[in-house]
């Protein structure tokens, strides 16, 4: 008999979660208050933990139940962006509580059958997760992943047997160790993901590694590459009728490019084999366009060294890479994101009113003046040197600052005197 309110006021709960909350919220938002969502929803849970308390069951339980209450509702993302900053705060609180719970006096007594236990239960744990990771065909390593990552014990299971000490399911003594046995299995989760990283992905990426492609044929352009920015450029070349060469690491995405039609070889393209095997001795030009900033460094610095011949067109990751590249000795270095931001600022000012005719003019002046500073201050900076105290750099650049500032003023000066002289 004393299950049924418990089920009830479980059951009050799903019920109020999936009808009511969405129009509570729905009424709180027309207020445009974030501290009153903060309010409503600490009320709800504390509502809740109270409900359970008084039918005889857990307050955590109930808390628990008012986090899955709040993630079916319409406006869970409002409330996690809300409860965002307090949630490392009562995170911290929480592993405080467990922390100044634990018997060091305990532990020191049974050390060895406390780890014993723990290590049975990471064991145990880990084993059924594999199974279950081979019954839905999780491929290695990640099957390993999966279960390393869920072999602790978990925080519930200090809620768990403060239930049972408070209900007097379980004799203090073992409740005692078995919280020592939940916080070791949380503390020793690090090194399993250690062990992972060290020991168990190294191995399974190389039984699955594959063999790099043996290239057919060789031409005057070389794309390393076959990426968002690499594919582009060869296109563009291949639309021009040339044809390249294109090298990319990632398995996955060669194989996708290839059901387009488009030919392609697996490899490694900063090794130096390979851009022998793709005939870097004949090629005119080599595109440098994979992902990693210092890969890229790396293989134009190789490249110019040992292949002076080549004409390198590489892709900078930002502004500061820019003028690494050019301290290396490439001089045809492509910003990744520099046109299409100069396409988006054009299409603000389209936005406010500019004609199509004036905001390329207002795009092309600053394209002029930036593109026109890129080759001094590249000869100011410093690789090596924090920018921070690169005095000189900085200097320079604030006068940049300035002195396109001034212009823009000048500019709109003898604009408006235009305008009213008319």
């Amino acid at each position: 008999m004393a299950t049924r309110p418990c089920q009830g006021a479980i059951g009050l709960v799903v019920l109020v979660g999936n009808y009511l909350t969405g129009p509570l919220f729905r009424f709180i938002s027309y207020a445009g208050l974030r501290e009153l969502f903060v309010a409503a929803a600490l009320a709800l849970v504390v509502g809740i933990a109270l409900l359970m308390t008084v039918v005889g069951l857990s307050p955590a339980l109930g808390t628990f139940l008012a986090g899955v209450v709040l993630a079916n509702s319409p406006y869970r993302h409002e409330l996690e962006s809300d409860i965002d900053p307090f949630k490392g705060l009562l995170l911290g609180v929480f592993f405080i509580t467990v922390g100044a719970n634990v018997n060091f006096d305990l532990l020191s007594e049974n050390f060895a059958k406390v780890l014993g236990l723990t290590l049975g239960l990471i064991a145990v744990k880990a084993s059924v997760i594999l199974l279950i990771a081979k019954i839905f065909r999780v491929r290695k390593p990640d099957n390993w992943l999966f279960a390393l990552g869920l072999a602790q014990a978990g925080e519930f299971g200090f809620v768990l047997l403060s239930f049972t000490i408070a209900n007097d399911v379980i004799p203090r003594t073992i409740a005692d160790q078995l919280l020592l046995v939940v916080t070791f299995s949380m503390l020793l989760t690090p090194v399993l993901f250690i062990i992972y990283d060290k020991v168990i992905a190294p191995r399974h990426s190389k039984e699955i590694e594959r063999v790099a492609d043996t290239i057919h044929d060789e031409f005057e352009i070389i794309i390393a590459g076959a990426g968002r920015f690499g594919s582009i450029v060869n296109r563009t070349v291949r639309f021009a009728g040339y044809d390249t060469t294109v090298l990319d690491y990632s398995a996955d995405h060669l194989d996708m490019i290839k059901m387009f039609g488009v030919e392609a070889y697996y490899g490694d393209a900063t090794r130096p084999d390979l851009l022998q095997a793709a005939g870097i001795e004949r090629a005119k030009v080599l595109v440098i366009a994979i992902d990693e900033k210092q890969q890229i460094s790396a293989l134009t610095r190789y490249v110019i060294e040992n292949h002076p011949h080549v004409h390198v067109v590489a892709r900078a990751v930002d502004r500061l890479h820019v003028f690494e590249l050019w301290e290396i000795g490439c001089r045809d270095i492509i910003r990744e994101t520099y046109d299409s931001s100069l396409r988006a600022g054009r299409s603000v000012l389209e936005a406010l009113g500019f004609s199509r005719e004036s905001a390329d003019q207002a795009v092309h002046e600053l394209e002029i003046i930036d593109r026109g500073t890129m080759p001094e201050m590249a000869g100011l900076y410093k690789s090596g040197i924090p920018l921070r105290e690169n005095k000189a750099y900085v200097e320079r650049g604030r006068q940049i600052i300035m002195e396109f500032e001034k212009t823009i003023f000048d500019k709109r000066k003898s604009e408006s005197k235009d305008g009213s002289s008319s």
